[in-house]
């Protein structure tokens, strides 16, 4: 379980934590100790750094001090040369500790941040079909980079130098008390005045930075959403719509990022006001013991500059604790989108599928909601049976539950009732990544990422070799455009293929699924986007792909099933009728007429 997993999210609430939810501590970042943790060493190095700054800084005022009671007079002017070479060696080692300080802590920063990145992502790609339902890519995309940036940000300087000024200020409070005791009383009775304002403001710091993050991920989800349909928008002469939604997006991230700011420009200037105001009165108070006697003109320096220097570490706590404070909220998103667990999960002691899969499959009675529409089912008890190497079309209109069915055999869900057993194996028992492993699928919406052309077909077997992913594309009829690309297999397609046409960018997937060579062959609408004649070729290699291998094909265009072994018509989350295309049109009933439609039209 990851670390910073704060809050016990279900699936069905994960697709995001509900927004501007206060946090009243900073225990989210308490998460962040075992990404720390695996770095003990560089951790304790920028320790003992900070260390060492704070208590070189705390020894200049004794120094001033001695130099001023004793340096100054004519029987020790020698000492004069002494103390200040003394000083120069304090400073050099301040200058070294500080360097140090900052480079530890700023590298410790980058990699922890790093680390969490990878253990976001590496969450984001188990979670299932649930939370993908409701989930936007572009709040997503929020929490990768801009929360973890404020994080990145608190773990690689507010925190260090809130350590810094924290040891800064109470050594500098106890050397006080050594110097003089009455003033530091006066000091002292002050604290709590100063302390309880910065603390009451530095909640509202926290909600206030927590809503202006989760403002901005909202903007940035619908700037996702726009980039990702720019084309659709443009064709709608949509331009002027996106633009004024997403200026009000952004605008009321601002003004969420502006009453943030507010905040802590309000907490700073009220702590400096706060702390100087004491430190005026304090200094009262001393100036009236040196000129009563009780006080040397040394000692009062040496109060002055560790009451400067208390104040100052003050001040800037106030500053830090506001961006430590930001840092929480981020910590919080991150480890709410953390504790997030799939509904399909890998079983404590999955069941082991056969080592050579035949590609038998069986649906018993599955019922199946999504789960974004719990009061309607997407199947009925559904209940079918496929043999090894055997090719069956689902058909039927759209609503009918055929993509439904391709989405439980993946393991994108899980059904709430019946079972799924290929080979004998009930997939529900089984590890999702080894059922995945005997299915390729050719989903009618294809992803096509910005990669090269020989990357993308790849994507369906990584260790394959290059004449392995070239002879796929060949049967694919890749090789038929790629050959006018002036990088060949090698040419960069763009984001989501956009330098591809439709059918190109499907002929990729196709050849992705060729070079699968799984037992189980899935094909939604494999051939929609294509032409006449690339259709006829791929069709041909795609009988070719399916020799030897369990074959499940849905198709709205009934010319394209014609040679399946069996057709299984789906209506309304039910199979209401089986058999070949000939005994179904002789049957007369829902495909007879979808037939008759579509041939008629044809003719």
């Amino acid at each position: 379980m990851h670390a910073l997993t704060q809050v016990d999210t279900s699936p069905a609430s994960a697709a995001l934590p509900a927004a501007g939810k206060p946090r009243r501590s900073l225990s989210p970042l308490k998460g962040l100790w075992p990404y720390l943790a695996r770095y003990r060493g560089r951790v304790c190095a920028a320790l003992a750094a900070i260390l060492l700054a704070a208590l070189t800084t705390l020894a200049l005022p004794v120094a001033v001090r001695r130099m001023i009671d004793f340096g100054f007079a004519a029987d020790h002017a020698g000492l004069v040369d002494r103390y200040f070479a003394v000083l120069v060696g304090v400073v050099a080692v301040l200058a070294l500790a500080s360097a140090a300080r900052y480079y530890l802590v700023t590298t410790l920063g980058e990699r922890v941040v790093s680390d969490l990145r990878t253990a976001v992502f590496a969450r984001l790609v188990t979670l299932d079909g649930a939370f993908y339902d409701t989930a936007r890519s572009g709040e997503l995309t929020s929490r990768l980079t801009a929360d973890t940036t404020q994080i990145k940000s608190a773990v690689g300087a507010s925190a260090s130098t809130a350590l810094r000024n924290l040891v800064l200020c109470l050594g500098a409070i106890a050397m006080m008390v050594v110097t003089s005791p009455r003033l530091s009383a006066l000091v002292l009775i002050a604290i709590p005045l100063i302390v309880l304002p910065l603390m009451a403001s530095g909640r509202k710091v926290r909600r206030l930075s927590r809503h202006a993050q989760d403002t901005l991920a909202d903007a940035s989800a619908y700037a996702a959403e726009a980039l990702n349909a720019m084309r659709a928008l443009q064709a709608s002469s949509a331009e002027s719509i996106a633009r004024g939604r997403f200026d009000g997006a952004v605008e009321e991230a601002f003004g969420a990022a502006r009453d943030a700011t507010r905040a802590r420009a309000w907490l700073t200037g009220v702590a400096i006001f706060l702390v100087t105001a004491s430190i005026v009165a304090v200094l009262w108070a001393g100036a009236q013991s040196v000129l009563a006697g009780t006080m040397t003109s040394g000692e009062l320096s040496q109060f002055v500059l560790y009451a400067v220097f208390a104040a100052a570490s003050l001040g800037n706590l106030s500053e830090t604790w506001g961006e430590v404070s930001a840092a929480a909220g981020a910590a919080e998103r991150i480890g709410e989108l953390l504790a997030t667990e799939p509904q399909v999960r890998t079983p404590a002691q999955p069941r082991a599928l056969p080592a050579r899969i035949s590609g038998a499959i069986r649906f018993d009675e599955v019922s199946f909601s999504y789960p974004t529409r719990a009061d309607h089912a997407a199947l009925h008890g559904v209940s079918f049976a496929i043999r090894p190497g055997e090719r069956v079309a689902l058909v039927g209109p759209s609503g009918g539950g055929k993509s439904t069915v391709f989405q439980l055999l993946e393991r994108f869900y899980d059904p709430q009732a019946g079972r799924i057993l290929l080979d004998d194996v009930d997939i529900h028992a089984a590890d999702p990544v080894a059922v995945r492993r005997q299915l390729a699928l050719v989903p009618q919406e294809v992803s096509i990422f910005a990669d090269t052309v020989r990357a993308n077909i790849r994507l369906g077997r990584p260790d394959a070799s290059d004449a392995e992913v070239e002879a796929a594309g060949r049967a694919a009829l890749v090789d038929e455009f790629v050959a006018r690309l002036p990088q060949g297999w090698d040419a960069r397609v763009g984001e989501r293929g956009v330098t591809l046409s439709g059918g190109q960018r499907q002929r990729i997937v196709i050849a992705r699924a060729i070079l699968r060579a799984a037992p189980v062959l899935l094909l939604d609408e494999a051939t929609s986007a294509l032409d006449a004649e690339s259709e006829t070729l791929v069709q041909t290699a795609l009988e070719r792909s399916m020799e030897g291998r369990t074959t499940l094909v849905i198709a709205h265009r009934l010319a394209t099933v014609l040679s399946a072994d069996r057709i299984l018509v789906m209506e309304a989350g039910r199979i209401v009728d089986e058999g070949t295309h000939a005994e179904l049109v002789a049957k007369g009933g829902l495909y007879a007429r979808l037939a008759q439609l579509q041939f008629n039209a044809g003719a």
